[in-house]
């Protein structure tokens, strides 16, 4: 019995030795595994502003509704009593709420506001208990949301500047680590460990909350009004590139991204191309003017139609020989006489000048998924390119490409890369500007202000746009109507792309605006459907900024000789 008894001894103190020997270190993690629970301490998303600070996107406290299936006796009636308020059905909260195995199940797949949580945990439903969060709100709802985009369902930018700056924005999550009892409750005087939250940045944009509602009711009106695709508005200030309005309809509402439409996510004025039609045509006329070639003056004959290699082409309505200045194939935007101009120019002048102007390549927005455009390498030029180029056919470019041509002639020539970020600051930080934005001289000043000129004829009541006159100011600008492909290599059937492009004052440029419709289906000129959503949005600005008239006259213009 003795010898028994010190077998047994011996197995039991080899058995402790192990246990509290060499096995210590393993049992003691397990033990504290069991006893020490680690929760994610969710950062605080920055927010992204107007520029005069006020939110656009925003982030609010809010709840998480948590379950502990190993403490409800009865998932059934728990999960009657919960659904009303989740908004759940009884057997997907019944699955979740019935494993008592569990000890953690989240029953709110988007975080709720406090007084929702407040609801749910006065029914005091046992296991049930709140964990807190953020959630990311809207503030003005559609308000610029091609521009801001949205975040998924975790809270990540999913879409526009939320997901092109989301790693700055996002911040970094924290932990806290701290001891539970057998019940799953926090131990009072337990240990704990923090490792703080750090919130992310907030972004200030250039955009203007006034102007850039006023330019999405202009633009949604419009597009309805006209039975259009889309439509587009910027509004930029061309001395600094900033971007003060960036509207598109239709729009979607990132509150509720869960309904909205997939196709209309993106931020249009920078994804979709689209062949500029007439508005074109002040390239090829700065090209002609910075060469020398010609001046405002310079007399020509434009015939009914003019056949170039194997193209004839005509102007948008039908006429007899003319006889008209360089001013006056601008104000009246013949083809043919835009198709003259480039001929004197040639084809390697008028691709040199297509792409200074900042045609080809992305404008350096910062905005995702830009496009480029699309123009022909010169070794690819057929004998109708030159003509069609002239006047804005097979060219693919951006709205936001074309506002910054014309902004760079508004800035007497010098191209200043667009912008829209005013400025980012981390917590508890001063606002910090980004690096100024690039700036190139693409034609003289002279030149540019002989074509404002010139393009003031064009709100005459001799051009095409004189819808787009502002009582008081001198405006310039620029009407395109241009034939949409079908996607066969041909334009037939396809309706039109309808712009107006306008700088006030004309004489000193503060503002520059440009409106696209895509195939409006009740008129399709631009200076009869874009032209008057130009006054609207322009006058609303000037009067919101402040900006008063030069009270200057404006320049005789002589259309024909």
């Amino acid at each position: 019995m003795l010898i028994v008894a010190l077998m047994m001894m011996s197995l039991i103190g080899g058995r402790l030795l192990q246990l509290q020997g060499l096995d210590r270190q393993k049992y003691a993690a397990s033990a504290q595994s069991q006893q020490l629970h680690t929760a994610t301490l969710v950062a605080k998303r920055g927010e992204i502003t107007d520029r005069d600070g006020h939110p656009i996107a925003a982030t609010v406290n809010a709840q998480n509704i948590v379950a502990d299936p190993s403490q409800i006796s009865d998932p059934v009636a728990a999960a009657n009593d919960l659904a009303p308020l989740l908004g759940k059905p009884v057997d997907t909260l019944t699955t979740q709420l019935d494993n008592p195995l569990s000890k953690y199940a989240l029953l709110t797949p988007t975080p709720i506001t406090p007084t929702q949580a407040d609801k749910i945990m006065a029914l005091q439903v046992p296991g049930i208990t709140t964990q807190d969060t953020t959630r990311r709100i809207y503030p003005d709802g559609r308000l610029a949301s091609n521009v801001v985009g949205f975040v998924n369902a975790s809270g990540a930018g999913a879409g526009g500047l939320e997901l092109s700056f989301n790693k700055i924005l996002a911040g970094h999550n924290g932990t806290e680590s701290f001891q539970v009892g057998a019940n799953g409750q926090p131990i009072p005087d337990g240990r704990t460990s923090l490792d703080a939250a750090v919130p992310g940045s907030t972004i200030r944009l250039t955009i203007q909350r006034d102007i850039q509602f006023a330019a999405q009711q202009a633009i949604t009106h419009q597009v309805k009004a006209t039975g259009a695709l889309s439509g587009t508005v910027v509004m930029m200030n061309p001395r600094n590139g900033q971007v003060l309005a960036l509207a598109s309809a239709p729009g979607f509402n990132p509150n509720d991204i869960a309904h909205a439409n997939p196709n209309h996510l993106s931020d249009p004025a920078v994804t979709d191309g689209y062949e500029p039609g007439s508005v074109n045509k002040v390239i090829t006329m700065a090209a002609a003017l910075q060469d020398k070639l010609v001046t405002p003056l310079t007399p020509f004959v434009i015939p009914p139609s003019i056949k170039v290699a194997d193209g004839i082409f005509h102007d948008a309505e039908s006429h007899g020989t003319e006889h008209l200045t360089l001013t006056g194939i601008l104000a009246k935007s013949s083809n043919i006489g835009a198709i003259k101009v480039a001929k004197k120019l040639g084809p390697d002048r008028l691709d040199y000048y297509l792409r200074a102007f900042g045609f080809g390549r992305t404008t350096g927005i910062g905005l995702p998924g830009e496009s480029a455009g699309i123009l022909p390498p010169l070794a690819q030029w057929s004998g109708t390119t030159l003509p069609t180029l002239s006047f804005g056919q097979g060219v693919v470019v951006t709205a936001v490409q074309i506002a910054s041509v014309y902004s760079t002639l508004a800035n007497d020539g010098v191209r200043v890369t667009p912008n829209i970020i005013a400025g980012t600051a981390a917590p508890g930080q001063r606002m910090t500007a980004p690096h100024p934005p690039t700036k190139r001289r693409v034609v003289s000043a002279a030149t540019a202000r002989e074509l404002r000129d010139m393009m003031e004829a064009v709100t005459s009541d001799q051009g095409t746009a004189p819808a787009a006159r502002i009582a008081g100011y001198r405006v310039a600008g620029k009407t395109g109507t241009a034939a949409r492909s079908n996607g066969h290599g041909g334009y037939s059937g396809a309706g039109y792309t309808a712009s107006f492009v306008g700088m006030v004052p004309a004489d000193h440029p503060k503002l520059v605006c440009e409106v696209v419709l895509d195939r409006p289906l009740h008129g399709y000129f631009g200076g009869a459907v874009a032209a008057p959503v130009f006054h609207s949005v322009m006058s609303f600005a000037l009067q919101t900024l402040g900006i008063a008239p030069t009270f200057t006259k404006p320049p005789k213009a002589t259309l024909t000789w």
